[in-house]
């Protein structure tokens, strides 16, 4: 991603011609932004970090818990969808993640897939959820099976929709969108810190959301308020912290929580060979492929998505449920 070839380069220039035209933008106060998009199952929990995370507990209270992660430059409202359809038999806890939607960071902290799986381990805990399923959504994907490698004994399921998962080498067919190119060299992460992000915006939701019809100005206005939130695009473009152990195929072998991987087929972000790969390497995943379907079946086709992630969960609480014959003694 950080090699200056011809294509990427004529990607970039474009991209910056079309940004340095709409000229820049400003931070967002971040009370402005809590007034706009604060809903009344809205939540605010300082953890032991510093990090006040903004977070949703909403469905059926004595419900089996679903803890669902957003992915990169999203926020917790991706879920809504799921939870209109899913929250009256579930318990549905959503957050943002560090340096996304209205979650706060102490200065200095740095944008990392372990400390984005230590926010998730220690809201649960504060919530006393003790068990739960784990659902993610492309870098949100990440961000879960991760969790399940680092606790095992707290995933009773996994679900990963359009996730992201160890290098591949699989082209994109068309590309990278724009925004992975601007982010895979210091020129274009330095201009993104500074122009309006509107028009990348607006360029990678039809990308992800492949219907027209469903990138509307009020989720543009979404995407593009919460990016402009004080201090998060800098973290967001100072790019992750490595992992310390370097993530293979063969890393996720060792989860063994009932895994469903879902994948839109038409997934220009991920493309459907990334969730294959996934179902693959992890033990005993189910693959559910949706033909014509972007990066974000929760909220592209909401009905159908939610009905598969029930008959799943169904089946997995089913089976735990069956007793386990007693091993017989000698």
């Amino acid at each position: 991603m950080t090699g200056f070839t011809p294509r990427r380069l004529l990607v970039l220039a474009g991209a910056l011609v079309s940004l340095a035209l709409a000229g820049c933008a400003r931070d967002i106060p971040y009370a402005t932004l809590k007034a706009k998009y604060a809903t009344p199952a809205s939540r605010f929990l300082t953890l032991q970090d510093g990090v006040t995370v903004h977070y949703r507990d909403q469905g059926r209270p004595d419900g089996p818990p679903i803890v669902m992660v957003h992915g990169f430059a999203a926020n917790l409202d991706a879920w809504e969808p799921w939870i209109a359809r899913l929250g009256h038999d579930n318990r549905i806890i959503t957050l943002d993640l560090p340096a996304h939607g209205l979650t706060l960071v102490p200065p200095g902290y740095r944008v990392s897939t372990d400390g984005q799986v230590e926010v998730v381990d220690q809201l649960t805990r504060a919530l006393r959820v003790d068990r739960f399923a784990l659902a993610g959504n492309s870098m949100g994907g990440g961000v879960a099976w991760s969790y399940a490698l680092a606790h095992p004994d707290r995933v009773e399921a996994l679900v990963l929709v359009d996730s992201v998962g160890p290098p591949s080498g699989v082209k994109r067919k068309g590309g990278p969108p724009a925004i992975f190119v601007l982010l895979g060299n210091p020129v274009g992460r330095a201009m993104l810190r500074q122009i309006n992000p509107r028009p990348l915006a607006e360029r990678g939701l039809r990308q992800a959301y492949i219907d027209p019809a469903l990138v509307t100005p009020k989720l543009v206005d979404r995407y593009v308020d919460l990016a402009l939130a004080p201090g998060h695009r800098a973290l967001l473009l100072a790019g992750q912290d490595r992992p310390r152990t370097p993530v293979t195929a063969q890393t996720l072998q060792a989860i063994h929580a009932p895994t469903l991987v879902m994948h839109g087929a038409a997934d220009t972000v991920i493309p459907l060979s990334g969730g294959q790969a996934l179902a693959a390497a992890i033990p005993g995943a189910r693959l559910i492929v949706y033909p014509g379907v972007g990066h974000v079946p929760m909220e592209q086709i909401p009905e159908r998505s939610a009905a598969d992630l029930r008959g799943f969960l169904n089946q997995v609480r089913a089976e735990a449920a069956v007793p386990r014959p007693a091993a017989s003694g000698r």
